[in-house]
Protein backbone atom coordinates (compact mmCIF):
# COMPACT_ATOMS: atom_id res chain seq x y z
CA UNK A 1 0.00 0.00 0.00
CA UNK A 2 2.57 2.34 0.85
CA UNK A 3 4.50 1.75 -2.45
CA UNK A 4 1.36 2.18 -4.35
CA UNK A 5 0.99 6.00 -2.55
CA UNK A 6 4.20 6.21 -3.73
CA UNK A 7 3.68 5.88 -7.13
CA UNK A 8 0.32 8.08 -6.79
CA UNK A 9 2.63 10.83 -5.64
CA UNK A 10 5.03 10.61 -8.30
CA UNK A 11 2.53 10.36 -10.95
CA UNK A 12 0.45 13.88 -9.40
CA UNK A 13 4.15 15.30 -9.06
CA UNK A 14 5.36 14.92 -12.60
CA UNK A 15 2.21 15.36 -14.02
CA UNK A 16 1.88 18.70 -12.23
CA UNK A 17 5.50 19.59 -13.25
CA UNK A 18 4.57 18.77 -17.41
CA UNK A 19 1.21 20.75 -17.01
CA UNK A 20 3.59 23.87 -15.31
CA UNK A 21 5.87 22.83 -18.38
CA UNK A 22 3.09 23.52 -21.14
CA UNK A 23 1.80 26.70 -19.84
CA UNK A 24 5.12 28.44 -19.70
CA UNK A 25 6.15 27.24 -23.53
CA UNK A 26 2.22 28.27 -24.44
CA UNK A 27 2.69 31.69 -22.87
CA UNK A 28 6.12 32.41 -24.44
CA UNK A 29 4.64 31.17 -27.44
CA UNK A 30 1.67 33.61 -27.14
CA UNK A 31 4.03 36.73 -26.35
CA UNK A 32 4.69 36.50 -30.52
CA UNK A 33 3.19 39.54 -31.83
CA UNK A 34 4.69 42.99 -31.83
CA UNK A 35 2.32 45.77 -31.36
CA UNK A 36 1.59 48.00 -33.78
CA UNK A 37 -0.37 51.31 -34.79
CA UNK A 38 -0.44 53.97 -36.91
CA UNK A 39 0.91 57.09 -36.19
CA UNK A 40 0.58 60.58 -37.25
CA UNK A 41 2.69 62.84 -39.50
CA UNK A 42 5.28 65.01 -37.46
CA UNK A 43 4.29 68.37 -37.26
CA UNK A 44 6.30 71.09 -35.00
CA UNK A 45 5.04 74.55 -35.86
CA UNK A 46 6.11 77.78 -34.69
CA UNK A 47 9.16 79.34 -32.45
CA UNK A 48 10.02 76.32 -29.64
CA UNK A 49 9.44 77.47 -26.36
CA UNK A 50 12.37 76.33 -23.65
CA UNK A 51 10.85 73.21 -21.78
CA UNK A 52 12.25 74.99 -18.43
CA UNK A 53 11.58 74.07 -14.46
CA UNK A 54 11.02 70.11 -15.19
CA UNK A 55 14.33 68.56 -13.38
CA UNK A 56 12.39 65.36 -13.67
CA UNK A 57 12.42 65.14 -17.64
CA UNK A 58 13.83 62.30 -19.75
CA UNK A 59 16.02 62.69 -22.14
CA UNK A 60 14.33 62.54 -25.70
CA UNK A 61 14.97 59.51 -27.21
CA UNK A 62 17.27 58.82 -30.12
CA UNK A 63 16.63 56.93 -32.76
CA UNK A 64 13.01 54.63 -33.74
CA UNK A 65 11.25 52.94 -30.33
CA UNK A 66 12.00 49.24 -29.81
CA UNK A 67 9.70 47.08 -30.91
CA UNK A 68 6.97 46.15 -28.02
CA UNK A 69 5.84 42.31 -28.04
CA UNK A 70 2.36 41.38 -26.24
CA UNK A 71 0.59 38.18 -26.89
CA UNK A 72 -1.19 37.38 -29.98
CA UNK A 73 -4.64 37.72 -28.85
CA UNK A 74 -4.02 41.56 -27.88
CA UNK A 75 -5.82 44.29 -29.77
CA UNK A 76 -7.00 47.77 -29.58
CA UNK A 77 -9.58 47.79 -27.24
CA UNK A 78 -10.52 51.48 -26.66
CA UNK A 79 -11.88 52.46 -30.45
CA UNK A 80 -14.72 54.14 -30.52
CA UNK A 81 -15.30 54.19 -26.58
CA UNK A 82 -17.12 56.25 -24.19
CA UNK A 83 -14.93 59.26 -22.79
CA UNK A 84 -16.29 61.22 -19.92
CA UNK A 85 -13.88 63.96 -18.57
CA UNK A 86 -13.41 66.20 -15.41
CA UNK A 87 -14.50 69.08 -17.22
CA UNK A 88 -17.69 68.68 -18.40
CA UNK A 89 -17.27 71.53 -20.92
CA UNK A 90 -14.21 70.98 -23.30
CA UNK A 91 -12.88 74.73 -23.78
CA UNK A 92 -12.05 73.52 -27.53
CA UNK A 93 -13.07 70.03 -29.21
CA UNK A 94 -15.27 67.13 -27.88
CA UNK A 95 -13.95 64.08 -25.59
CA UNK A 96 -14.89 61.38 -28.12
CA UNK A 97 -11.92 62.69 -30.42
CA UNK A 98 -10.05 60.76 -27.85
CA UNK A 99 -11.10 57.82 -29.20
CA UNK A 100 -11.59 58.11 -32.86
CA UNK A 101 -8.42 57.46 -33.83
CA UNK A 102 -7.15 60.63 -35.29
CA UNK A 103 -4.09 61.64 -33.71
CA UNK A 104 -3.14 64.55 -36.22
CA UNK A 105 -2.01 68.02 -34.70
CA UNK A 106 -4.09 70.61 -36.57
CA UNK A 107 -6.89 72.31 -35.83
CA UNK A 108 -10.11 70.13 -35.14
CA UNK A 109 -8.35 67.23 -33.83
CA UNK A 110 -7.89 67.52 -30.16
CA UNK A 111 -9.65 68.71 -26.85
CA UNK A 112 -8.72 71.04 -24.90
CA UNK A 113 -9.92 70.94 -20.85
CA UNK A 114 -9.75 73.62 -18.70
CA UNK A 115 -6.37 74.71 -15.94
CA UNK A 116 -5.38 72.48 -13.43
CA UNK A 117 -5.62 68.95 -12.24
CA UNK A 118 -7.84 67.27 -15.13
CA UNK A 119 -8.81 64.02 -16.30
CA UNK A 120 -10.34 62.05 -18.96
CA UNK A 121 -11.94 57.89 -18.71
CA UNK A 122 -12.50 55.82 -21.25
CA UNK A 123 -15.09 53.00 -20.52
CA UNK A 124 -14.00 49.66 -22.15
CA UNK A 125 -17.34 48.26 -21.64
CA UNK A 126 -15.88 44.80 -19.79
CA UNK A 127 -12.99 44.49 -17.75
CA UNK A 128 -9.48 43.79 -20.02
CA UNK A 129 -6.41 42.30 -19.22
CA UNK A 130 -4.63 45.57 -20.51
CA UNK A 131 -0.94 45.41 -22.33
CA UNK A 132 -0.15 48.78 -23.36
CA UNK A 133 -1.40 52.70 -23.63
CA UNK A 134 -0.46 54.73 -26.00
CA UNK A 135 -1.24 58.92 -25.33
CA UNK A 136 -1.01 61.31 -27.28
CA UNK A 137 -1.36 65.33 -25.74
CA UNK A 138 -0.15 67.30 -28.23
CA UNK A 139 2.54 67.07 -30.14
CA UNK A 140 2.48 70.32 -32.80
CA UNK A 141 5.39 71.97 -30.23
CA UNK A 142 7.95 70.43 -28.18
CA UNK A 143 6.19 70.51 -24.57
CA UNK A 144 5.72 68.83 -21.44
CA UNK A 145 2.83 67.95 -19.17
CA UNK A 146 3.28 67.94 -15.83
CA UNK A 147 1.87 65.14 -13.63
CA UNK A 148 0.45 62.93 -15.69
CA UNK A 149 -1.16 60.18 -14.10
CA UNK A 150 -2.59 56.49 -15.71
CA UNK A 151 -5.20 54.69 -13.38
CA UNK A 152 -7.01 51.44 -14.12
CA UNK A 153 -9.64 50.18 -12.11
CA UNK A 154 -13.19 48.26 -12.38
CA UNK A 155 -14.80 51.04 -10.57
CA UNK A 156 -15.84 53.90 -12.23
CA UNK A 157 -15.70 56.28 -9.30
CA UNK A 158 -11.73 54.72 -9.05
CA UNK A 159 -12.61 54.83 -5.49
CA UNK A 160 -11.56 50.89 -4.99
CA UNK A 161 -9.58 49.07 -6.88
CA UNK A 162 -7.07 51.76 -8.38
CA UNK A 163 -4.22 50.24 -10.21
CA UNK A 164 -1.64 53.12 -11.39
CA UNK A 165 0.61 52.23 -14.33
CA UNK A 166 2.72 55.54 -14.93
CA UNK A 167 2.69 58.18 -12.43
CA UNK A 168 5.34 61.33 -13.04
CA UNK A 169 4.31 63.87 -10.57
CA UNK A 170 7.41 64.00 -8.84
CA UNK A 171 5.61 65.85 -5.75
CA UNK A 172 2.77 64.97 -5.67
CA UNK A 173 0.99 67.94 -6.16
CA UNK A 174 -1.71 65.87 -7.89
CA UNK A 175 -2.70 64.23 -4.62
CA UNK A 176 -2.12 60.89 -6.37
CA UNK A 177 0.69 59.75 -4.76
CA UNK A 178 4.54 60.37 -5.72
CA UNK A 179 5.29 58.86 -8.78
CA UNK A 180 8.80 57.79 -10.18
CA UNK A 181 7.96 57.85 -14.35
CA UNK A 182 10.08 60.52 -15.63
CA UNK A 183 7.69 63.41 -17.89
CA UNK A 184 8.77 63.74 -21.21
CA UNK A 185 8.34 65.21 -24.30
CA UNK A 186 5.59 65.49 -26.30
CA UNK A 187 6.25 63.96 -30.26
CA UNK A 188 4.48 62.66 -32.99
CA UNK A 189 5.06 59.18 -31.63
CA UNK A 190 2.78 59.10 -28.43
CA UNK A 191 3.66 58.11 -25.04
CA UNK A 192 3.86 54.42 -24.61
CA UNK A 193 2.78 52.82 -21.43
CA UNK A 194 3.66 49.46 -20.65
CA UNK A 195 0.52 47.92 -18.13
CA UNK A 196 1.69 44.70 -17.50
CA UNK A 197 -1.30 42.86 -18.01
CA UNK A 198 -3.30 45.09 -15.26
CA UNK A 199 -6.90 44.16 -15.42
CA UNK A 200 -10.14 47.33 -15.59
CA UNK A 201 -13.22 47.99 -17.44
CA UNK A 202 -11.94 52.08 -16.97
CA UNK A 203 -8.96 53.88 -17.46
CA UNK A 204 -8.31 57.39 -16.09
CA UNK A 205 -5.33 59.34 -17.45
CA UNK A 206 -4.63 63.15 -15.76
CA UNK A 207 -2.69 65.80 -16.54
CA UNK A 208 -2.16 69.29 -14.71
CA UNK A 209 -1.12 71.53 -17.33
CA UNK A 210 1.87 71.70 -19.44
CA UNK A 211 5.35 73.67 -20.01
CA UNK A 212 3.46 76.27 -22.73
CA UNK A 213 0.32 76.74 -20.81
CA UNK A 214 -1.80 75.50 -17.86
CA UNK A 215 -4.35 74.00 -20.24
CA UNK A 216 -4.62 70.00 -20.54
CA UNK A 217 -5.12 68.42 -24.34
CA UNK A 218 -5.59 65.15 -25.54
CA UNK A 219 -5.71 63.87 -29.05
CA UNK A 220 -5.56 60.27 -28.90
CA UNK A 221 -5.39 57.54 -26.30
CA UNK A 222 -5.23 54.15 -27.39
CA UNK A 223 -5.94 50.89 -24.92
CA UNK A 224 -4.29 47.06 -26.10
CA UNK A 225 -5.86 44.61 -23.98
CA UNK A 226 -7.68 41.17 -24.42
Amino acid sequence: MHNVMKTIIRIITVSAFIGVYLFSISSLQAADKVLEFDLPKPKFSGTPVPIKGIPHLEKTAQGARPDFKVPSDVELVSEGKEVTSSDDWPIIGELEFLTDGDKDADEGYYVELGPELQWVQIDLEASKEIFAIVLWHYHSQARAYHDVVVQVSDDPEFGSGVKTIFNSDHDNSAGLGRGKDKAYIESYEGKLIDAKGVSGQYVRLYSQGNSTDTMNHYLEAQVFGR
